[in-house]
């Protein structure tokens, strides 16, 4: 595994996985948008879709959306096919009661099943970084090659939990602007980026101000988003894979490269300098070199 430095089958595992997964009822929204397999239910994703070429499949982290992916996506377009995909519980997918990578990988593999004639590209950052890990190594006939922005394949520190807190005790049927909604969460988040990123999960309705994110199902399954499954120690995904990693970021270091090594054995590691976790936003234009290179390359 390198690390430089840069600016059919199908149906008998979802059968199988599908019995692995517990859903618990929807939550508050409809289930019109769910597709029902037995008892375990697969949340039809919202997606929007740009360009020709191969699909890429863009999965967002946590609290995150199809949007803060749309300038990457067009930027993308002109090679790609680029999908881009809210996950349950988050923007204008489905709300669901179950939170936890099995259940977020089937529905993405229901997706790429319905929307894709091969298999696609896979790119998915932090949360869904991980979704596309998991989804590479129970479907791997289902992903061409995989991306993975600056997470591991392990137990991660991620958003802090005070976060989720502070955001639920918003009362947000009393406020009226977005500005408002910061400075309630001022105290426990000092950063302005971060609080800028949250309020994206911020919408008004005409009943008032509303969370579009899960919160409280978010908050139930927190401890799994860290984690990362047992179930699938003993798989492995030879695609090529690339892992894109912050160089100001403490999410993925070198004790990451064993089980990273464990899991994708050809997979190379690329640091994207002058980034944090958003390494997208903080450097795009790396991000974009890094993305191109490896397609080009692999």
């Amino acid at each position: 595994m390198l690390l430089r430095r840069v600016g059919s089958p199908l149906a008998w595992e979802k059968f199988l996985l599908v019995f692995y997964v517990l859903v618990a009822p929807s939550d508050e929204q409809s289930n019109s948008n769910q597709l029902h397999f037995g008892k375990a239910v697969s949340v039809k994703l919202s997606h929007n879709g740009i360009g020709e070429g191969q699909t890429l499949v863009i999965l967002h982290g946590l609290f995150g959306s199809k949007r803060n992916w749309s300038s990457i996506a067009r930027q993308l377009s002109g090679r790609f096919r680029v999908l881009t995909v809210d996950l349950r519980n988050h923007g204008e997918s489905p709300w669901n009661g179950v939170h936890d990578y099995p259940s977020m990988a089937e529905d993405v593999a229901t997706l790429i099943e319905q929307e894709c004639s091969e298999p696609a590209l896979v790119l998915g950052h932090s949360m869904g970084g991980k979704v596309a890990m998991y989804l590479s190594l129970m479907w791997p006939h289902l992903v061409d090659r995989l991306i993975v922005v600056d997470i591991p394949p392990a137990r991660s520190s991620g958003t802090p939990i005070d976060y989720v807190h502070a955001m639920q005790k918003v009362p947000l049927t009393t406020l009226s602007h977005r500005r408002d909604v910061e400075l309630a969460l001022t105290d426990t988040i000092p950063d302005p980026k971060v609080r800028g990123f949250l309020l994206t999960n911020i919408m008004s309705r005409p009943e008032g101000l509303t969370w579009i994110a899960n919160l409280d199902v978010i908050e139930r399954y927190f401890d799994q988003i860290l984690d990362w499954p047992d179930s699938v120690h003993s798989r492995q995904f030879s695609r090529p894979t690339l892992f894109l990693e912050g160089a100001h970021s403490t999410f993925v270091g070198p004790e990451h490269a064993k089980v990273i090594q464990h899991f994708f054995p050809a997979a190379h590691r690329q640091v994207i300098e002058n980034a944090g976790h958003w390494v997208h936003v903080e450097n795009t234009e790396a991000f974009l070199q890094a993305v191109r290179a490896f397609v080009d390359s692999s």
